[in-house]
């Protein structure tokens, strides 16, 4: 079959979170752009996937580029708001991150999306991609492009590009990473083979029937109060216990994501076939993952005595299974391009003692490199007990959170294929690093920065390798309709009128925009929720609870660095009044502002 041939600036492979926004950022960017998926919805873990409670980038100096204008629409989209879950701040239903996605798909006259691609080959000439085939509709065509994004979980197009790429476990030898296993480990010890990537997690919607679990023997409790789940579950909510261990990914509409990670729904068994590139291989480990994502939820249906039962969250247009199954799985890790800078362990680290942020990147000639800000706190998926990481954890604003670094834009660019740049899981990182680096927000804007530079190369007729990072990082802060911040300056909200100036300050003085942002400013609060009057006391821990008027005793955290600030003055029991959001599966009251009682709102 001879295949049609087109031509486009930008061609994105995608099926993941990064690749729906690199080729959105893309088009935006003036590029003919192409995105191609292998499902019938684009959006990847965010919504096709199922994970709907993100992680990471919580915090308002954090919420910035497209994960910041996502967020602010699922919240102007979901009608019962986002605080349902105790795993995240956030949670929502798949269909409204899709149609968000999709909205801003069809918004942009120069993006052209073909769903339901199988791609064939890709065709390179020396060290460029010059066309890649792929099958759409039953028909065979062949696009020529300028610049080839591989958006994909997997890493998929890397393979098929020649493009050299990572998979599995680096030892500690090769570049002294502290939670790395050694080389005579992975030579040694069986784990290392059976365990190639961090475990995915085939997600499954439950519905709850109610507000609160009724707890009673006879519909799956015993006499301890612990839930009689069957193998392999059989210690799944012993650490939380079972309403907790449900309620984790309570979602709108009392939809519960079904993602965990205690002897629950991850999937450990026969990941080497995921990569093997045998199709009839990948359908039985799907098969598998599937099943027993489903004896999972059934063994809590019968433990909650019905409490949870299977919930509709995925139409038949998102190409799932079930309508309670995800379209697909969520894949933690996959294929790992081989970038000019590869992020390694200790570049999500406190650069010293008491330290607040990572070291920043910096690129061979003493330039910034940064391009997108993370800050979650590391976080590994095997079977058997948590892999033991190197500690990047703080407190602030009244929880834990993680310290923030930065994505150097090296990571994207491929060492070897001068126009092949990754906007998902598949950028330069290293195993260990991966566990931070991973999560739906860093993803968004990882995504959003390879697609500006995708756009900047074809506009100065140049490869991606040779885009000055510098003009990244101000198209970067400077978009009109997701600035992203490429530092991470803690005291600066998204929404303060200083933050793009201090970004810009940044690039060159890193210092003194941190200087510059801890001085007294008249940033307007974002603060929509309700009142609640009560008293605020600190506890030992460095948290904060509040008790109501009325009795009622809850956590009170926030997201807000100006909150955060009048929290760290609290000593002792404080009368204040506070706006903000009611968790009642964290427990806790979200707050955006507060007032010592004695004064007026």
């Amino acid at each position: 079959m001879t295949p049609s041939i087109d031509t486009v600036d930008v061609l994105v492979w995608g099926g993941g979170t990064g690749g729906a926004a690199a080729a959105i950022q893309a088009a935006r960017g003036g590029a003919t752009t192409l995105l191609l998926t292998p499902g019938s919805w684009l959006g990847g873990m965010v919504s096709a996937a199922g994970v709907c409670c993100p992680d990471g980038n919580e915090l308002t100096p954090w919420q910035t580029g497209l994960w910041g204008a996502f967020l602010r629409e699922l919240e102007r989209r979901e009608p019962e708001g986002l605080d349902h879950n105790w795993v995240s701040c956030f949670g929502y239903r798949p269909t409204t991150a899709e149609a968000i996605l999709q909205d801003w798909v069809r918004a942009e006259p120069k993006l052209l999306w073909w769903p339901c691609c199988q791609l064939l080959a890709v065709e390179r000439e020396g060290s460029l991609i010059t066309a890649v085939r792929v099958e759409v509709a039953g028909e065979q065509r062949r696009v020529r492009c300028e610049v080839v994004i591989d958006g994909s979980d997997r890493g998929d197009l890397l393979p098929l590009a020649e493009a050299p790429f990572r998979l599995g476990w680096e030892p500690q030898e090769q570049w002294g990473e502290p939670s790395a296993p050694s080389q005579e480990r992975l030579n040694t010890e069986a784990f290392f083979r059976e365990q190639p990537v961090q475990s995915p997690t085939w997600v499954v919607m439950g519905q709850l029937q109610g507000d609160r679990l009724l707890a009673d023997p006879a519909s799956g409790i015993d006499a301890e109060g612990h839930p009689r789940l069957p193998a392999p579950f059989e210690e799944a909510c012993q650490t939380f216990g079972l309403e907790r261990t449900i309620t984790y990914g309570r979602l709108p509409g009392g939809l519960v994501m079904l993602n965990w990670p205690l002897q629950g729904n991850d999937w450990h068994w026969g990941l080497e076939r995921a990569f093997c590139g045998d199709s009839r291989q990948e359908a039985e480990l799907y098969t598998e993952m599937q099943a027993h994502s489903l004896r999972f939820a059934e063994a809590l249906n019968e433990a909650t005595g019905g409490w949870l039962t299977l919930g509709h969250a995925f139409p038949p247009e998102a190409g799932s299974p079930t309508p309670w199954l995800a379209a697909m799985p969520y894949w933690r890790e996959g294929r790992r391009i081989v970038g000019r800078t590869t992020v390694i362990e200790q570049d999500l680290l406190p650069m010293g003692e008491g330290a607040s942020i990572a070291h920043l990147p910096m690129n061979a000639e003493g330039e910034l490199d940064s391009i997108a800000v993370g800050n979650y706190a590391n976080d590994h998926h095997y079977p058997g007990p948590d892999w033991p990481l190197a500690s990047k954890s703080c407190r602030w604003g009244g929880r834990w959170t993680g310290t923030p670094f930065a994505i150097p834009y090296g990571a994207l660019v491929s060492g070897e294929v001068q126009n092949l740049l990754a906007a998902d899981k598949a950028f330069s990182t290293s195993h260990m690093a991966n566990g931070a680096t991973r999560l739906q927000p860093l993803i968004l804007n990882v995504g959003q920065a390879a697609g500006i530079a995708a756009a900047l190369a074809v506009e100065q007729q140049r490869q991606p390798s040779d885009v000055p990072v510098r003009v990244i990082q101000e198209r970067l802060i400077n978009d009109q309709k997701a600035p992203s911040a490429v530092v991470p300056l803690w005291q600066t909200p998204w929404h303060d009128p200083t933050w793009a100036g201090l970004q810009q300050q940044a690039l060159t003085n890193v210092k003194a925009a941190q200087m510059a942002e801890c001085s007294p400013r008249s940033a307007p609060p974002i603060a929509r929720g309700p009142d609640t009057v009560g008293i605020i006391s600190p506890d030992a821990d460095g948290g904060y609870q509040f008790t109501e008027a009325c009795g009622a005793l809850w956590q009170l955290i926030t997201l807000e660095p100006d909150v955060n600030q009048q929290l760290k003055l609290i000593t002792s029991q404080l009368p204040a009044r506070v706006r903000g959001f009611k968790n009642t599966a964290g427990g806790w009251i979200r707050a955006e502002k507060l007032w010592p009682q004695a004064q007026d709102l």
